[in-house]
């Protein structure tokens, strides 16, 4: 703590909680102690760190629990919206990802998928289905298209690594990419895989990707639990 700094020492004792549950370094289910602990260990007041703590509930990576005493629930997962693919990310952030393919098929394009990989509607396509964890918790259903014959993809690849990381390993050079965020409620059946209750709020993302060459080399259909994943955006001023 920097007792000099003009930062509220409740302000920074919150900032060091979350960095440390973002890290892992407070694993959901871990205790903190009581508030008298805390300040005694800390060498703070009381009154700063119940303000820590109480913003921290209010993010909701925080819990009180009667009888237990204040408990981790789970960090967010926060992404930035850049050309990259969320097992990366998740790895980056050391939250452990994990994956269970549901499906690899191949099925006739429909219109909106047709348009964004620039084939024929009705024309074959791959499909790859798959739920991404982190840290052990289901964060995101996520449903790709690519062009047929782009890419020879099984189950236990899939679930070993990411798909960019794939792709850039048969050669595929991602370039850029189109992408709509948007939110939803959640259909009973996604709630299930997601460990959501039905309706609960959903972030959406579909995201076209190219190549160098132009070419668009995959159609990206996710949903992320909003209680566990936002997306960062940097904006710039213009001159």
């Amino acid at each position: 703590m920097d007792r000099a700094s003009p930062v509220p020492l409740y302000y920074q004792l919150a900032r060091q909680l979350e960095e440390a549950i973002g890290a892992g370094t407070l694993a959901p289910g871990s205790l903190l102690g009581n508030e008298i602990e805390l300040a005694a260990r800390l060498g703070l007041s009381r009154p700063t760190v119940r303000q820590a703590i109480q913003s921290l509930v209010d993010k909701g990576l925080l819990v009180r629990r009667r009888g237990v005493g204040t408990q981790v629930v789970h960090s967010t997962i926060r992404r930035p919206l850049e050309l990259s693919s969320l097992y990366d990310d998740l790895e980056a952030a050391g939250q452990r990802p994990g994956t269970r393919v549901l499906r690899i098929a191949v099925e006739p394009a429909t219109t909106g998928v047709a348009a964004a990989l620039g084939v024929l509607e009705g024309e074959d396509v791959q499909l790859v289905e798959r739920l991404r964890y982190a840290g052990g918790e289901p964060l995101a259903h996520l449903r790709n298209h690519l062009p047929l014959g782009l890419l020879a993809l099984d189950a236990e690849r899939l679930e070993a690594t990411g798909l960019y990381r794939l792709m850039r390993a048969a050669g595929i050079t991602l370039h850029s990419a189109r992408q709509s965020v948007g939110a939803r409620a959640a259909e009973p059946a996604e709630a299930g895989r997601l460990g959501e209750d039905a309706g609960a709020p959903l972030l959406t993302m579909e995201r076209t990707t190219f190549d160098d060459k132009g070419r668009a080399v995959e159609l990206g259909t996710h949903v992320y639990r909003a209680s566990r994943y936002s997306f960062e955006f940097q904006l710039l001023v213009r001159p």
